[in-house]
This record gives structure tokens, C-alpha cells and sequence, in this order.
């Protein structure tokens, strides 16, 4: 294998990971499948594409073309998207779940709004910004460097790092603060938690928002190498979903090893040929589930026993 694929795959896989991790979070703890989180996707980088033009001359006005300029752009990008996330994630809550959660068939019903949620949102999108793809800065610059022979581009690194940061801080809050013991409860076991006083209309809030969050923190960082445009959320939304499914629903864990695996696997079978990517990719998520139904979370659950 070319090793110059390692740091292109590892790329794909932080991206998906983001994506993969907050369908599974939303399903274990609130039991939605939000078909909207390609909406919040688009949604969160247009919002990154908005503050840039307003911010860009600002900053290239005080600062220049500096490293300073480039971390500060980069900063208004990621936050301004995850603000966006985190807000279209409340409208999520009021729309697809607050109204419908303790009603017969909750599950059925949040699937069928969420896509009406997605599909809504994209024609929206179109009406307001046509279907013209728009770029956002380059917030990691341009070139790259070696690290043992391995050619890694800028932009790559900035994504890996990037995502580690964020998911490692995340995880902590989940791990040590009081809500995020609250989410975990319910990811692990809803109705116990039910019992032990922890309201789900209440934890489903910094669910939606935290997920949504990360699902703008990836279109800020997919935004490098793509464009932004109201479909632009379809396919990570997608491929977040299979490598749910494929890390099995719920396992964060099982959703992390997922993503790194279908990097690896998009990234050697994109080499040979492109137009094979989504095909492997799919038939490789249908063979793991085929014998092991659970994903990839329930083998490790099973390693652990």
C-alpha cells in the first residue's frame, strides 16, 4: 500500500468518526435516528461561510497574511459552525422530538420528520443561496510536510488534530461533568435512568446540541477539501450512518474503529478506482453485519466479557 494513503485515510476517518458519533449518541440516549444531521451539516457551513466573508477583511486587515490571521479565521469558522450545529440541534428538539417522544410509535415518527426536517431545509438552502457551491478559507494553509517518508498535507493534519482535540474534550465533559454522567446513563440504559430521576426532555437538549455541535465542527473541516451547497450534508449523512450501524448504534467506541476502517478501506479502493468507493464500501458494512448483526460494538463488548 502506498503510505502516502495513511494520513488521506486517517483524514476520512476523523470526519466520518464525527458524523458517526453523534448519530449513535442521539440514538442510545434520546432512541432517534435523526435523518436531519445532513441538514445540520449544510446549515453549519453555510453559517461558517457567512462569518467568513464578514470576518476575513477584518482579520486580514489587523493581522495580514500571518500564522496569527490564519489560526484566528480558522477559529471563527469552527466556532461559528458549531454554534450553527448546536442551534439547528434545539430546533431539532422542538420540532422531531418534544412534541412526538411520549407518544405511541416515537421512534417511526421522529425518522419521518427529521427527513421532512432534511429535505425542507435543502430547498431552503436553494432558495436562499442557490445551488451554486460556495469555499470556504483555508484555515490549515497550503503545502505540507514529512513525517518518516510519509508526505502529510496541511490541511490533513489540521483535521486529525483537530478532531482528537475535540472528540478527547467532549468525551471528557461526558465522562466527569454531571450532564454528561446524566447522557451516559441514558445511552446506557434509558429506562433505569428513567427510574433514577434523570428526565430524557431533559438530557435530550445538550444531546441534540452537543451532536450538533460536531456535526458542524465536520463541515467546517470537510468544507477544506469540498465546497459548501444545500445537498452537501447527503453523503456524510450517509456514510455516518452505515458506520454507525457498522460500529454498531450506541457504541462510540465501535462508531471510532468504524470510521478509521472505512478511511483505510475508501482510501485503498479510491487509489485502484474511484467510482468503486461507495460500492466496497457498502458491501464490505453488509458482510460484517451479515455475522455479526451487533457491529463492530458488539464484538467488543464480547471481547470484554
Amino acid at each position: 500500500m502506498d503510505l502516502s494513503l495513511i494520513p488521506y485515510a486517517l483524514n476520512l476517518a476523523a470526519i466520518y468518526s464525527l458524523m458517526a458519533i453523534s448519530i449513535s449518541m442521539i440514538w442510545s440516549s434520546i432512541g432517534m435516528l435523526n435523518l436531519a444531521h445532513g441538514a445540520t451539516f449544510a446549515v453549519s457551513g453555510y453559517a461558517a461561510w457567512q462569518f467568513s466573508i464578514i470576518f476575513k477583511p477584518i482579520i486580514l486587515a489587523f493581522f495580514g497574511k500571518t500564522l496569527l490571521a490564519n489560526l484566528l479565521m480558522g477559529l471563527v469558522l469552527i466556532s461559528s459552525a458549531m454554534v450553527a450545529g448546536a442551534i439547528f440541534g434545539i430546533l431539532i428538539y422542538f420540532l422531531a422530538y418534544l412534541p412526538i417522544h411520549d407518544k405511541p410509535n416515537y421512534p417511526v415518527r421522529s425518522l419521518i420528520i427529521t427527513l421532512a426536517i432534511n429535505i425542507a431545509t435543502i430547498q431552503i438552502l436553494l432558495f436562499l443561496f442557490g445551488a451554486r457551491n460556495k469555499g470556504l478559507p483555508k484555515i490549515f494553509g497550503f503545502g505540507r510536510f514529512e513525517i518518516f517518508d510519509i508526505p502529510v498535507r496541511y490541511d490533513q493534519a489540521g483535521t486529525i488534530i483537530s478532531t482528537i482535540l475535540i472528540l478527547s474534550i467532549m468525551l471528557s465533559w461526558l465522562k466527569f461533568s454531571r450532564m454528561g454522567i446524566e447522557i451516559r446513563a441514558m445511552m446506557q440504559n434509558p429506562e433505569g435512568a428513567s427510574y433514577s430521576g434523570i428526565s430524557s426532555r431533559t438530557t435530550a437538549i445538550p444531546v441534540l446540541m452537543i451532536t450538533g455541535a460536531l456535526a458542524g465542527v465536520s463541515a467546517a473541516l470537510l468544507s477544506q477539501t469540498i465546497f459548501v451547497s444545500p445537498t452537501s450534508g447527503s453523503i456524510p449523512l450517509i456514510k455516518g450512518l452505515t458506520i454507525a450501524l457498522l460500529g454498531g448504534l450506541g457504541n462510540v467506541p465501535g462508531a471510532v474503529l468504524g470510521a478509521v476502517l472505512i478511511g483505510f478501506l475508501e482510501a485503498v479502493v479510491g487509489s485502484i478506482q474511484q467510482r468503486y468507493v461507495m460500492f466496497s464500501t457498502f458491501i464490505f458494512i453488509i458482510i460484517v453485519l451479515i455475522f455479526r448483526p451487533r457491529g463492530i460494538g458488539g464484538l467488543l463488548d464480547d471481547t470484554r466479557e
